[in-house]
């Protein structure tokens, strides 16, 4: 008798594969016609494709610029949780202080708390006590430091074998030199973890960017969509195409960088760096 199960699940990955990857088909599909069409017959079409969707919404929203700010807005705000959360992460792993305990519970809480709860005490503190209304650093302040992470960087060092530390502890290494030179090399899954996870985050946030930038040429992209859609797009010959064109351009460097990066999201075996 021969096994069905195999042609059967097979099946099954295709349609839910399919059934995922059509809302991006149509998308893209959607931003290249020159007339809507929201019939069943408009997902296949024959021709009538035109570039024109992304030329209009460039001339009205300046991509370029909103890019860049997006581009900005997320690197720092990577750059802040790369670094912070190594700090923090491997200082509650490995390093031993009064009440380490405690700070864990309490970053373990932050995460349950809602953002929206505090975007009111932010915007007062960062706009009108610092000041800094309309700048990259007002945007990326509130992100600076991310609990996922410092959590994720947290659990790779606690799995690292503390023969390593203490091996260059006895060399002579100081914590920073060990941090550097042993455990970080074996943590690269979780750097890149963190990256991919909080990228998306950023990329497409709207209510702080939203709320904190007032002049155009600072709002990122879903900042500056999100103002095509309420003041514009009513007016574009395509206004539906101009949407999903710029739904495109936001959704696509998030796909490009997870299909570059999938095949790296495997555990390395950290055991096999220490020799019996």
């Amino acid at each position: 008798m021969t096994d069905v199960r195999h042609p059967v699940r097979l099946i099954a990955l295709i349609v839910g594969a399919l059934a995922f990857l059509f809302p991006f088909y149509y998308m893209l599909i959607g931003s290249l016609q020159a007339e809507p069409d929201t019939t069943p017959k408009g997902a296949l079409p024959t021709g009538n494709l035109t570039l024109g969707n992304y030329a209009d919404i460039d001339s009205r929203v300046d991509l370029g610029t909103a890019l860049l700010n997006s581009g900005i807005f997320t690197g720092g705000v990577l750059l802040c949780t790369v670094v912070f959360g190594v700090l923090a992460g491997y200082a509650l792993a490995r390093l031993h202080f009064r009440g380490r305990t405690l700070v864990f519970n309490l970053m373990l809480l932050v995460q349950v708390v809602p953002f929206q709860l505090l975007t009111i005490p932010l915007y007062v503190l960062i706009v009108r006590t610092y000041g800094l209304g309309d700048t990259y650093l007002g945007m990326i302040l509130p992100y600076a430091i991310n609990s996922a992470a410092v959590f994720i960087f947290r659990q790779y060092f606690m799995q690292l074998p503390k023969e390593l530390f203490e091996a260059a502890a006895i060399d002579g290494a100081s914590e920073l030199t060990i941090l550097w030179r042993v455990a970080l090399p074996l943590v690269r899954p979780a750097l890149l973890t963190a990256v991919l996870l909080t990228f998306i985050g950023p990329w497409n946030e709207f209510l702080w960017p939203f709320l904190i930038t007032k002049r155009a040429d600072m709002q990122p992209l879903a900042v500056a969509l999100a103002n095509y859609m309420t003041n514009v797009a009513a007016r574009a010959a395509n206004p539906y195409g101009a949407l999903l064109a710029g739904a495109c351009v936001l959704a696509a460097p998030v796909v490009v960088l997870f299909i570059a990066f999938q095949k790296r999201f495997t555990a390395t075996d950290i055991g096999s760096s220490v020799k019996g």
